[in-house]
């Protein structure tokens, strides 16, 4: 076994998708607590799972954007497939900036269990720039086949 396996994965199973699929979800829900909080589908509650889900999503996105950087580096400069894999790190470290800052200003809205107009405005640019980002992400694998295996089409 390559020690190299630890931090990138095996052939075919990288370790970034999954830990992109985890923080992605995290912020997915904290962004719909937040909004269910402020349109008044739920109070205490739904600020508290926002705020919580904000700081799970900052923890998750340590390692994310570690096993992230590692692909990044073995990507050949100049290249189609550095330049997106470039622009889809700015755009999910733009959206992680969005994200602290909100879990830092929203610290008082869990205190108080209800969700303030500039925490929730962070919430959603980072939401929008976290969506941005996964387009780009995707297209690191389907566009340009990024850590994909190559296979024979089963001839039919």
């Amino acid at each position: 076994m390559k020690l190299e396996y630890l931090w990138r994965g095996t052939p075919g199973h990288p370790l970034h998708p999954p830990l992109t699929h985890a923080t992605i979800g995290t912020y997915t829900f904290a962004t719909a607590a937040a909004l269910a909080d402020v349109t008044g589908i739920s109070n205490n509650a739904a600020t508290h799972g926002w705020w919580l889900a904000l700081i799970f999503g900052l923890i998750i996105t340590g390692p994310t954007a570690l096993t992230g950087l590692l692909e990044w580096l073995k990507i050949s400069w100049g290249t189609p497939l550095k330049r997106t894999a470039t622009t889809h790190m700015i755009v999910m470290l733009s959206a992680t900036v969005f994200f602290l800052a909100a879990a830092i200003l929203g610290h008082a809205c869990f205190k108080t269990g209800d969700v303030s107009a500039g925490p929730f405005i962070l919430t959603l640019i980072g939401f929008a720039l976290l969506t941005l980002g996964g387009i780009f992400g995707g297209s690191l694998v389907f566009v340009h086949g990024m850590r994909q295996l190559k296979q024979k089409e089963a001839e039919g």
